[in-house]
């Protein structure tokens, strides 16, 4: 008769013990041949090809394909996907390194070591939805960027011959999850050089109807006292949707805010919240726990899910453990999140009544 209520007071100092122990480790991945970059994939500089550094690489590229998922520059800031990101190993699907040569402004010869990873898109589409991330549709538009550069001697336009100069902000485009095309430099392209240093959109928009999709992207980076100065345009379907400046000491530092301040445009108008519900407080039922060992395993596996931002045992009883979970997105980002190898819902489970799921 009394055992219900022995279960729930361990149970309670069960609890308490686990949430001071942290999140378990992750497993181990080996990796193959990465081919590409991707929606799902991620380019990060690391320092050698050490352990400690390519799992640090796997969660800085798994920031970095959540912000082109959703277009959001701060999804790493987002709620539940620190977490995530602790766990990004699991989520690989494949990596390689890549070996780049430069030379330094002393004209020394420079060595780089890239993480090239793969991630499986089945997974990160689960993150997403279930911690109600936004996502950006495939397949995205490639903007033409209209871009001039005076550095002294006069507006020149940076065409497709000179992509080396627009490195910078084409590399930050491809970054955030899309491309910018040039225009190909024709005389009729490089007389609208006044357009662009004028802001003139119309102008600007009529000469890349040639072009598609309808979208430019405008920029003149300039000379400003000691430093530089980049005024842009994004320009959809002839709207403006967007103008901002940026300052900056040096004029490679000020392009890639172009390609961020077009993807945060494109990502406002185009990108669609995930399904998932609203943050809520959610008893569930969880059955096949008959033992300390059961419910240290249930613990752990709750833990281990980003929706789940707390949690409260409330009784025991014959027919299972009720737990009051704290989530993140709802029992809808739950269901997702759940390890079909660890929890299985119950079938007959009826909307408005505790759900039950079924410790394996």
């Amino acid at each position: 008769m009394h055992r219900p209520k022995r279960l729930l007071g361990m149970i309670v100092w069960l609890l308490a013990a686990l949430l001071l122990a942290g999140p378990a480790s992750a497993q181990r991945v080996e990796g193959d041949r990465a081919e590409g970059t991707g929606l799902y994939s991620a380019e990060i500089p690391v320092r050698s090809q050490s352990e400690s550094e390519r799992d640090a690489g796997f969660a800085r590229g798994l920031a970095q394909v959540l912000g082109k998922l959703s277009g959001d520059r701060s999804a790493a800031q987002r709620p539940g996907v620190a977490q995530e990101l602790r766990r990004a190993k699991q989520y690989v699907e494949g990596y390689d390194y890549r070996q780049d040569e430069g030379v330094s402004s002393r004209g020394s010869p420079t060595f780089t070591t890239t993480l090239v990873v793969r991630y499986r898109r089945e997974d990160i589409d689960a993150v997403a939805a279930a911690l109600g991330l936004p996502v950006w549709p495939d397949p995205r538009p490639k903007p033409v960027l209209w871009l001039a550069i005076d550095d002294g001697s006069g507006p020149r336009l940076v065409a497709l011959q000179q992509s080396n100069v627009a490195r910078p902000i084409l590399r930050r485009a491809i970054e955030r999850g899309y491309r910018l095309g040039l225009p190909g430099g024709s005389a009729a392209e490089q007389a609208a050089v006044g357009a662009i240093w004028r802001g003139d959109t119309a102008s600007i928009a009529r000469i890349s109807a040639r072009y598609n999709p309808p979208m430019q992207l405008i920029g003149k980076l300039y000379r400003d006292g000691a430093g530089w100065k980049a005024d842009w345009i994004f320009v959809d379907g002839g709207r403006v949707l967007s103008r901002w400046s940026e300052t900056a000491d040096d004029a490679r530092r000020l392009l890639p805010t172009g390609a961020d301040g077009a993807a945060d445009a494109l990502t406002r108008r185009y990108a669609k919240a995930s399904p998932a519900g609203a943050p809520s407080t959610q008893a569930i039922v969880f059955t096949g726990i008959n033992s300390s060992a059961d419910f240290i395993r249930l613990s752990a596996q709750l833990q281990r899910m980003s929706v789940v931002r707390g949690m409260r045992p409330v009784r025991a009883t014959p027919q299972g453990l009720e737990i009051e979970l704290d989530l993140l997105t709802g029992l809808t980002g739950f269901r997702r999140m759940a390890d079909a190898q660890v929890l299985v819902e119950a079938d007959g489970n009826i909307e408005g009544v505790t759900p039950v799921f079924h410790l394996r």
